[in-house]
């Protein structure tokens, strides 16, 4: 309900004799779309008018969209939600009946996966609608898992180098942009051994990025690089944000891949760092929680090393190493 003043109930009817304008508040009165404010005082004419007035609101009939949800929506569509809240299914309605639709008319196309954004346009016809829209609140007030449209996430393409697609072989995926680039260049002048190693194929790993690249490693991966005689090694920045990737990177992958530190350069960078005048301080922020599996690839004598260096608040970045250390 809404309190108004006579005077706003009148607005339409000013200009009007006072009869006419009274005859006419009966009459909303008398349709139920208004109740005086009983303990307003009254105008002082003749029949005399409350002063304010309660506008009633019209209750919406839901009645049709109740049939709709009860006898005629694809029967995957759960309508328990909107049920009990039609107004929202007022709000959702042409969103749920394109779903509706397409599972009328288009379901076998859901025995082909798609990306998300495909299969969002192919619904809604709006592409951004499950990622960014409100597609999968949608889905959830229908009582439907996402999984169910059978899409796939995607992440930023995978980007790498293959010197040989040859397997089994040794991949190295690299925390950082110039690093990459520089063996990437020392490998297009045919020197396959980096650091004493035979490697086949660079991937950058552009920081935490390679956490959600990982995870959709079979859509933006070469079949080859999957393949289960491969050696996958990390090398990154020697301070706690690059140590904890590789940590998370092994142990989140550790039922499909098996990854280790590139240990000779990390060797290499340590003999680099004793010639350092001085190495730059760790950035604010980092998480300092690294379980401690990298450094169990290391002897005794590397680790208290690159503890040292950790615990004086500094690090090794990767680019400690060039072209010319390769």
């Amino acid at each position: 309900m809404k309190r108004i003043s006579l005077e706003e109930l009148l607005y339409s009817r000013r200009g009007q004799p006072y009869g006419e304008q009274h005859r006419y508040v009966m009459e909303l009165i008398g349709q139920g779309r208004v109740r005086p404010v009983k303990a307003s005082d009254t105008n002082g004419k003749s029949p005399a008018l409350h002063l304010s007035y309660w506008l009633l609101e019209e209750k919406p009939d839901y009645s049709v969209w109740e049939e709709e949800l009860t006898y005629r929506l694809h029967p995957k569509i759960g309508v328990d939600y909107y049920l009990a809240h039609p107004e929202q299914y007022g709000k959702d309605r042409d969103d749920v009946l394109a779903l509706d639709r397409y599972l009328r008319e288009d379901a076998a196309l859901l025995d082909c996966p798609e990306s998300v954004n495909e299969r969002s346009f192919e619904i809604w016809n709006r592409e951004k609608f499950l990622t960014r829209g409100s597609g999968k609140t949608i889905l959830k007030r229908c009582g439907l898992e996402p999984e169910m449209l059978c899409f796939y996430e995607t992440e930023e393409p995978l980007a790498y180098y293959a010197c040989t697609r040859e397997t089994p072989q040794e991949l190295l995926i690299l925390e950082n942009k110039d690093t990459f680039f520089s063996m990437r260049k020392h490998m297009l002048a045919g020197n396959t051994r980096i650091f004493g190693r035979t490697i086949g194929t660079l991937i950058y790993g552009a920081g935490k990025r390679i956490l959600r690249s990982f995870r959709d490693f079979g859509l933006c991966a070469e079949p080859y690089m999957a393949e289960g005689g491969n050696t996958l090694s990390y090398f990154g920045d020697l301070d706690y944000e690059g140590i904890g990737i590789y940590e998370q990177l092994s142990e989140g992958f550790r039922e499909r891949f098996l990854i280790v530190p590139f240990v000779p350069a990390y060797e290499a960078m340590l003999r680099k760092a004793d010639r350092a005048v001085r190495l730059p301080d760790t950035s604010e922020g980092q998480n300092r929680k690294i379980s401690g599996e990298f450094f169990s690839h290391f002897s005794a004598e590397q680790i208290r090393r690159m503890e040292v260096i950790l615990e004086a608040g500094r690090y090794i970045p990767q680019e400690i190493v060039n072209l010319w250390d390769f």
